[in-house]
């Protein structure tokens, strides 16, 4: 399930994921996206990561039609926040694989810091690669 959370920045779209994201999950999300894309021309993403119970094939390929469409270049930052280690690290490493866009993961305890880092940028003291 993916729920839209408010946020107070214009130029950022933020939701919470627990569980199973379906295809109409995703297409709202990716509407979210561009609309602050076209009225912003960049967007930063809050991501909670509470469970992933899966995606669904059809969201899947829309989220690939997106990125065909938008490619990365108009993401600003993008914070994850989650106490699943793995995901932190896999934020780690794309972090560094795209290098345009700044990404960060946060523990649930750093909620706050998560926004901060949308909000003003570099936080040198984000959790990061845990590894």
């Amino acid at each position: 399930m993916l729920e839209f959370l408010d946020f107070e920045l214009d130029d950022a779209v933020a939701w919470r994921i627990d569980g199973k994201v379906t295809e109409d999950e995703m297409e709202q999300a990716l509407g979210a996206l561009r609309e602050t894309i076209d009225r912003c021309g960049h967007v930063s993403v809050y991501q909670e990561v509470v469970s992933i119970g899966g995606v669904e094939w059809d969201a899947i390929e829309e989220k690939m039609e997106f990125l065909r469409e938008y490619g990365v270049r108009h993401f600003r930052r993008i914070a994850v926040v989650t106490d699943k280690r793995w995901m932190q690290t896999v934020i780690g490493w794309e972090d560094r694989l795209f290098r345009s866009v700044d990404m960060r993961a946060f523990s649930t305890e750093e909620r706050e810091r998560a926004r901060n880092f949308l909000a003003y940028g570099d936080d040198p003291a984000a959790s990061g690669d845990p590894s």
